[in-house]
């Protein structure tokens, strides 16, 4: 299955994994791919993460986890991660968490995101 972006620029992979517990679901996920997303089908910010993600020319690979059997724990295991905030879109980048929308955001206008991407090997400009 695929997320496809507006005029299908960009596809990006959505991904199920399976581990017991949440936490270490969430990490071995986050560790195995260049950029991570954790987002809901139907949130307007995940959308947005994904869209700047693509708009850069990566592409992320994204667990939806309200399609997944097991989301509502790893609901549970990223909110414990953001210290109580809105637990999707969380972003990884090589495996580190970068946070959600106001991090990815931030990143991204005041200019440490593409090193970051650069630096896991998502981009090679």
């Amino acid at each position: 299955m695929h997320y496809q972006t507006g005029s299908g620029s960009c596809k990006v992979p959505v991904k199920r994994s399976v581990a017991t517990d949440p936490m270490e679901r969430i990490e071995r996920m986050a560790a195995a791919h260049a950029v991570v997303i954790f987002s809901d089908s139907t949130c307007c910010m995940c959308h947005t993460a994904k869209r700047l993600f693509c708009s850069l020319g990566v592409s992320p690979v994204v667990y939806e986890i309200d399609q997944d059997p097991r989301g509502e724990d790893l609901s549970k295991a990223l909110l414990r991660l953001h210290g109580g905030a809105a637990p999707v879109p969380t972003v990884f980048i090589g495996g580190k968490l970068l946070g959600a929308i106001d991090s990815v955001m931030a990143s991204h206008i005041n200019g440490s995101l593409v090193p970051l991407l650069k630096e896991a090997g998502a981009l090679w400009l």
